[in-house]
């Protein structure tokens, strides 16, 4: 049972530094954009290939208000990285060798 409670406290950290950092991010550009920008290359940067998703950009489709955008698509990132892990952990663990005592 401990084990479950250390899991499921280490989500909801995740979900609130998710949700509730992302709030709170700078609009700024990152380090990479800032350089393009000041060095003048930033017009010659193809589009990212992620224009059509949901939560390109960091923001959400659909949802008006940048910060609540980006809080959301934090948290739906973090939701689908459990899912997605999780579901790898499952398919992908090592099965318990059958012990002798089953074989008899």
């Amino acid at each position: 049972m401990r084990t479950r409670s250390f899991l499921l406290a280490g989500l909801l950290v995740a979900l609130l530094v998710a949700g509730v950092g992302s709030y709170y991010a700078s609009s700024h550009p990152d380090g990479l954009e800032h350089v393009a920008q000041q060095t003048g290359f930033l017009d010659s940067a193809d589009d990212p290939k992620d224009t059509g998703s949901p939560f390109a950009g960091y923001e959400t489709k659909g949802v008006d208000d940048a910060r609540l955008g980006g809080g959301l698509a934090g948290v739906a990132g973090v939701l689908l990285t459990l899912v997605i892990g999780g579901g790898l952990f499952r398919v992908l663990r090592r099965r318990e060798a059958p012990s002798s005592t089953d074989a008899a």
